[in-house]
């Protein structure tokens, strides 16, 4: 390794845990030991040193054990005339480094309060987003173990120039990878230049300012860690392996602007640990020879045009990046990015004009392949029509016809699902909703580059004809902007909606013979099953048993597979043998028996990616269910954050169970504990998005008033107050039996 590099890095070591323990010194005398200290709304306390330790940060004063681990890491700083040291102290002056950092940090959320927004995107003017906490982390930490996202950049400073910051934040995200942002070149930061610019930041757009100064690198790192741990089933303190996924499995990098200092050579030799090389644009000592990382570990003097490409080769990630003659570029990233009013150019749905999507098989001689036909005003054509606008309305449907030898109908609203990505991911363009309730967006960007709709219908028709080739061998797509023929197309649409709802509405379990497996989050849980039927959708709520029926025909090896259910072991459990035998299978062994009805009786495992949890409240006699969305404490004690980490991973957690909010209003849920009449507490936002369907299967159990029997934070925050509104109200789980 460079002599310069290695002394360079570790004398930046140094002075950051000098900084560090001066910080902690000053908080102590300030605060106390006593005090509590990490960073917020998370069960991985500090989440590098947790991984690489397996020691919970809880307290101010737990901080000094760790100052001192990383003053044992620091090698002496070196001398003027000796050759030394190499590779090794270089790597451990890393590893020191960012256990001080993320020290410093967790210090600065204790003396700062409000320094961080601790929100998704940035608020009140407030840019610097802080450590992602679990409810983002679980939503965004997916995408790096399924391949949405195959890793991230980590950005240390700016490029000399804004527009030079942009184009390199395009291209990152036109492969997939998200961009963090920290710390300043001569006062600049890149997340400033983009949103001079106008660029949306935040986690729906990838483009994430984690903090403005170098410290907040440990923000990356610690995500990265954090996903190892969530997905990858490995444990707090196993550090080789936590280190060893990283590399083969999260493509991540640093991309350095401008001079780089002391402090930014300890962090680079920090991320070279993890497998993850830096990319400079400055002329500084490169390291060429691979070891720890896949190729080189430090490349510099890259020009800004190159960089993105020369980072991917040099950390091995090779991306296919989807072609599209459109005027947009076209990627996953782009989903989350938003269409906010002073962007608006045109605007179809969502309550202002009639809109409508739909999907539907023909017979292979009623379908002209590739025929895109736009039928009304386009997009460029608005400002002659004499309409009031910017923003411009315009009634809308899509109607994509497909045929194919091995087309269902069961499969039109699999496909027409997909409408919803397919378009988000068209830059500057926003879709939200579906089938008639559907609202697109257009931005005045998209509409400058000569964005018409006619390039959705270009999108619809390569995508569907790209990712489903296996059952559309012919697609076409038509799309109104005229009220009178939108509205005609609505009313055939509500047709279609009614005859689709209609197949799965009265079906129940007991109706069918065969129910479907979802193996899909096994890449991150490797023991998770899920096991759908009628009446139990997937704990995600994205699956139900007609998807699963129809995603096994279009995909027949794919994640959904058939399960027999065999003979009846214990009906009011939901126990088979069919079952217990392809879970066993399924799981490799590790799990051997399932309930489909119980909580308490071989609950089912789950991945991580259910919306819900539900648990037993023991003194209560009954369950709460809580929601990913509500943030605080529940009656339990815990977070959402701290029992997802409890039930997630394949685990199987009696008195625990992820559930789906659809399942909670089924006539199946929890039967053998006594179902929804066992429900003690659930957040009121949960209650109210529930509210309907909780009132009808309240009725059905001859309970109108149930939904105010159950309580919420507003009457009871602990068990003992959960318990003392069962009193007041005369709440039915009263009458139940003991559960335990």
């Amino acid at each position: 390794m460079s002599k310069i590099i290695a002394s360079a890095a570790i004398r930046g070591a140094h002075k950051i845990v000098n900084e560090a323990v001066q910080k902690y010194e000053e908080a102590v005398k300030k605060f106390g030991k006593d005090q509590e200290i990490g960073f917020p709304n998370t069960a991985y306390y500090l989440p590098i040193i947790y991984a690489m330790l397996g020691y919970p940060v809880k307290k101010l004063g737990d901080c000094e054990e760790v100052l001192q681990e990383a003053k044992k890491l620091l090698p002496p700083e070196p001398s003027e005339h000796l050759w030394l040291p190499y590779l090794g102290p270089a790597l451990d002056a890393g590893m020191a480094t960012f256990f001080a950092e993320e020290i410093i940090e967790a210090i600065r959320y204790l003396e700062e309060p409000d320094f961080y927004t601790k929100t998704e995107e940035p608020v009140n003017g407030n840019i610097w987003l802080g450590a992602a906490d679990d409810v983002i982390f679980r939503k965004r930490g997916v995408e790096f173990v399924d391949g949405t996202a195959p890793g991230f950049a980590a950005c240390l400073g700016a490029p000399p120039e804004k527009e030079i910051a942009q184009k390199i934040a395009q291209e990152l995200l036109e492969k997939n990878l998200y961009v963090f942002m920290h710390s300043d070149t001569n006062g600049v930061r890149m997340a400033e230049q983009l949103k001079e610019l106008g660029v949306q930041l935040g986690w729906p757009t990838r483009l994430i300012p984690f903090g403005p100064y170098t410290s907040s690198v440990v923000f990356a790192i610690g995500f990265a860690c954090r996903v190892a741990m969530a997905f990858g089933g490995i444990k707090p303190g196993d550090y080789m392996g936590n280190l060893l996924y990283n590399k083969d499995r999260t493509f991540a990098f640093v991309l350095a602007f401008g001079p780089v200092s002391d402090e930014w050579y300890a962090n680079a030799a920090g991320a070279i640990n993890w497998g993850f090389p830096t990319i400079s644009d400055w002329d500084i000592p490169e390291i060429k020879p691979f070891g720890i990382c896949t190729y080189e570990h430090v490349v510099s003097k890259v020009p800004y045009d190159e960089m993105v490409d020369r980072a991917l080769e040099v950390r091995g990630l090779k991306v296919t990046a989807v072609k599209l003659d459109i005027p947009v570029a076209y990627a996953p990233a782009f989903e989350g990015e938003r269409v906010r009013k002073d962007d608006l150019y045109l605007e179809c749905g969502g309550g202002r004009t009639p809109a409508v999507e739909l999907l539907i098989s023909k017979p292979l001689d009623e379908v002209e392949d590739g025929k895109i036909e736009v039928i009304g005003p386009e997009i460029n054509e608005v400002e002659k029509l004499g309409l009031q606008g910017p923003p411009y309305r315009l009634p809308f449907a899509v109607v994509v016809e497909v045929a194919g030898a091995n087309m269902q109908e069961d499969f039109e609203a699999i496909l027409e699902r997909q409408f919803h990505h397919l378009i988000n991911y068209a830059q500057g363009i926003m879709h939200v909703g579906q089938r008639n309730i559907m609202w697109l967006r257009i931005s005045k960007a998209a509409a400058e580059k000569g964005f018409l709709f006619r390039h959705i219908g270009e999108i619809l028709y390569a995508k569907l004809r790209q990712e489903f080739g296996a059952i559309v061998d012919k697609c076409q797509v038509t799309i109104y902007t005229e009220e009178d023929k939108v509205k005609e197309i609505l009313e055939l649409a509500k047709e279609v909606y009614a005859r689709r709802d209609a197949r799965i509405a009265g079906l129940t379990d007991e109706q069918v013979d065969v129910y479907y497996s979802c193996t899909l989050c096994q890449s991150f849980a490797p023991s998770h099953v899920c096991v759908i039927t009628p009446e139990r959708i997937g704990m995600c709520g994205a699956y139900n048993w007609l998807d699963g029926k129809a995603c096994y025909e279009i995909n027949p090896t794919g994640p959904n597979q058939p399960i027999e259910k065999g003979e009846v072991i214990d009906e009011t459990l939901g126990q088979y043998t069919g079952i217990n035998e392809f879970v066993k299978q399924a799981s490799r062994g590790k799990v051997e028996r399932v309930s489909l009805y119980s909580i308490l009786v071989d609950p089912m495992t789950a991945c991580g990616c259910f919306e819900c949890i539900a648990a037993v409240l023991p003194t209560c006699n009954g369950i709460m269910i809580v929601n990913r969305d509500y943030l605080g404490l529940t009656p339990t004690g815990m977070k959402f954050t701290t029992m997802a980490g409890m039930v997630g991973g394949g685990q199987v957690t009696p008195g625990f169970m992820g559930v789906s909010k659809h399942y909670i209003t089924s006539r199946k849920f929890l039967l053998a504990e006594g179902g929804l009449k066992r429900v003690v507490w659930m957040p009121k936002m949960l209650k109210e998005e529930l509210k309907e369907k909780l009132k009808a299967r309240a009725e059905e159990l001859g309970i109108p008033d149930l939904i105010d029997k159950i309580a919420d934070e507003t009457v009871a925050n602990t068990e003992d107050e959960v318990r003392e509104w069962i009193e007041k109200v005369n709440h039915p789980v009263k009458d139940l039996p003991p559960l335990m």
